[in-house]
């Protein structure tokens, strides 16, 4: 059984994940909030998602990272944080698990995600992971929970992330940024063609963002790293 919280506060129980309803999880506040632990680091804030253009609560560091990731997913559609919670009986006692964040995808299903930290789950955690992965399979949704993403692709996605605002993009000399890089080539060579660097790299992170150009992820990000256009914004032009 999952549980939602409705926009204007209503507490709901809907038998499943397929139930209908008035409002899809994604647009529904979390059923619980993130404490705030005074003295330590970890700490709830905001994140501003380029996928829906507006803000996703997270709980953590590690919940940042992972929305960010989320945020760059070109099959996620949607993201929430604690939009539902499931709840089950064990030992004759109801247990109830709120997934940390929630990710709509293209095809119209879920993915519903923890994250583990770095020390990894806990027992508790990893025993309940098992529980709502049976749960959202049955659904036709999928779970997920996340350990350490590799520090390599966090600091360069972490990097273009910073250019993800709409206001950075090419705009009108798009055509010329996808002929500057229709051919793989040294990140620094293509925008000295395309004019101003200051106005140009910009432009370019926020391509990189947007999936319109490419580069590796796994290597550390610098002006010489190669870029090319993404094969379908190759194929539009």
């Amino acid at each position: 059984m999952c549980a939602f919280e409705t926009l204007w506060g209503a507490r709901v129980r809907p038998r499943g994940l397929r139930l209908r309803r008035t409002s899809p999880f994604e647009d529904s506040p979390a059923v619980r909030p993130f404490p705030v632990r005074y003295g330590r680091r970890v700490a709830p804030g905001w994140w501003w998602s380029s996928t829906t253009g507006r803000l996703v609560a997270y709980g953590s560091g590690v919940m940042r990272t992972e929305l960010m990731l989320l945020d760059r997913d070109p099959a996620v559609v949607a993201l929430a944080c604690r939009p539902v919670e499931l709840v089950w009986r064990e030992d004759g006692k109801a247990v109830g698990h709120a997934p940390q964040l929630m990710a709509r995808l293209q095809d119209g299903s879920g993915l519903l995600l923890d994250c583990a930290g770095r020390s990894g789950p806990s027992a508790r955690l990893a025993e309940r992971a098992r529980v709502v992965a049976a749960a959202a399979k049955a659904a036709g949704w999928s779970y997920r929970l996340a350990g350490p993403p590799d520090p390599v692709l966090v600091a360069n996605v972490r990097w273009l992330a910073g250019y993800r605002h709409p206001r950075y993009a090419a705009g009108p000399w798009m055509p010329a940024l996808l002929e500057a890089f229709g051919s793989l080539r040294p990140a620094v060579e293509g925008v000295r063609e395309l004019g101003d660097p200051i106005a140009v790299w910009p432009a370019v992170f926020h391509a990189l963002w947007s999936g319109v150009l490419r580069v590796r992820l796994d290597e550390p990000l610098h002006e010489r790293a190669l870029i090319s256009v993404a094969r379908q914004e190759a194929e539009a032009a």
